[in-house]
């Protein structure tokens, strides 16, 4: 799992100490396991947050762990054309090559450790796939893809995208030198990650050595999360158990503390998370397909627009969209 990596942690910023007798540290709240799934042209993928509450999830909706698999010549797939209105998209590659484009202009090639943060706002269509170069030899795919909500005054705002090079992540590590932190987007003890937000969040990548544990200040008026991409350990000061596919949600507090176990497996020699958080919208959400709106009202509007092609066009270059439905990442139920 290279992503960004370091040679001596030592050598990057610490994390602060801190004061058990100050600061809370988040009690773990629930522990799920993500059930495997496919999606846009058959990549496999997991459902991260299946089976928790949207209200404990908060600005997020949706977020898929892509992979890891290694895929034979011929068989890496990516989706196909689609549209998206209301939200943002994260993308974050860890193994592997995926290519962004969109109507908008937005567009490159992402690899080990590389994002493409995608506003989707009042409408965009976008393709992600495999290079050709890559469907042809195959290899190893691995990364995630986030869905962060848009408040209702922001659900309609300009479409942008932004290509975030994986050299540009701020590097943390823990006070002993035992986890190595990619600040991505938002801040961690001051220190920020380049992903410009409309949502304020904190997304961080953090890979844990066995038996080493860390604890993170967070914005109290955050929720938080811990997705275990990788490896086994425990989360909360009551060490609850966690592993690969699993998404511990936290309560009310001002720190989050990891822990590797001690014994890892040999293809997964360190406890690698994602942690995530950002500040509640509180509003009502309506989710189908790919369209993140505030009731069925401006879902069945986003339809009808793209429908009408109002969403975007498809740059000459790229084949012409299909006429037969609507494409997406998720297959959501309404949510009211």
């Amino acid at each position: 799992m290279p992503a960004v990596t370091v040679e001596n942690t030592l050598a990057l910023p610490r994390l602060p100490q801190t004061d058990p007798a100050v600061d809370i540290d988040r009690p773990v709240v629930s522990v799920t396991t993500a059930p495997s799934g496919f999606e846009g042209e058959g990549f496999p993928v997991r459902r991260a947050f299946a089976g928790v509450d949207l209200r404990a999830l908060d600005p997020f909706i949706h977020m898929d762990q892509m992979g890891e698999v290694e895929y034979a010549p011929g068989e890496p797939k990516g989706t196909p054309w689609h549209p998206h209105r209301g939200f943002e998209t994260v993308t974050y590659m860890i193994d592997g090559l995926f290519e962004h484009h969109d109507s908008n202009g937005g567009g490159g090639l992402i690899t080990n450790g590389d994002t493409q943060w995608m506003t989707a706002g009042a409408g965009i269509l976008h393709i992600e796939t495999p290079p050709e170069y890559l469907v042809a030899s195959g290899g190893l795919f691995h990364g995630f893809q986030l869905w962060v909500n848009l408040p209702k005054t922001l659900k309609f705002a300009a479409p942008r995208y932004q290509d975030i090079r994986a050299s540009a992540v701020s590097l943390l590590t823990s006070p002993d030198g035992g986890a190595l932190l990619r600040v991505i987007a938002g801040e961690v003890a001051g220190h920020p990650g380049p992903g410009v937000t409309h949502t304020p969040i904190s997304l961080v990548h953090a890979t844990l050595s066995p038996g080493a544990s860390v604890t993170v200040p967070w914005r109290p008026d955050f929720n938080a999360l811990v997705y275990t991409l990788a490896g086994k350990g425990s989360v909360g000061a009551e060490r609850r158990p966690v592993q690969m596919g699993q998404l511990a949600v936290f309560g009310a507090g001002d720190t989050i503390t990891i822990t590797a176990d001690q014994a890892q497996e040999s293809r997964s020699p360190s406890l690698d998370v994602l942690i995530l958080g950002g500040q509640p919208i509180r509003e009502p959400v309506a989710v189908y397909g790919p369209f993140v709106m505030n009731n069925k009202a401006e879902l069945l509007q986003a339809f009808e627009d793209y429908q009408a092609g109002r969403l975007g066009v498809i740059p000459a270059e790229h084949a012409p969209l299909p006429h037969s439905g609507v494409s997406g990442e998720t297959t959501a139920d309404d949510v009211d």
